[in-house]
């Protein structure tokens, strides 16, 4: 099944060097894929995954591993932030 993958600030170090400019990647996942499951097979450091959306949703971070994607899911994610 066909989502797309958003990666933001640092996160897009992770993804395949054309999409690191737009930060997004279209990805082909098996049915019932979860977000941490994606997660693991992108690599992507735990503590980086910070701020989580589907279609603009927040997902808790209890939720990510058995909150599975559907097609046609926009998953997004943030790494923590600072400013000053």
């Amino acid at each position: 099944m066909k989502i797309t993958l958003k990666l933001f600030a640092s996160l897009t170090d992770y993804l395949p060097t054309a999409s690191k400019y737009t930060n997004v990647v279209a990805l082909d996942v098996a049915p019932d894929t979860t977000i941490g499951q994606l997660v693991e097979q992108h690599r992507l450091p735990e503590k980086l995954v910070h701020l989580v959306l589907v279609n603009g949703s927040y997902i808790a971070p209890e939720l990510r591993a058995t909150r599975t994607l559907t097609e046609g899911d926009v998953l997004a994610i943030w790494p923590p932030i600072a400013g000053g």
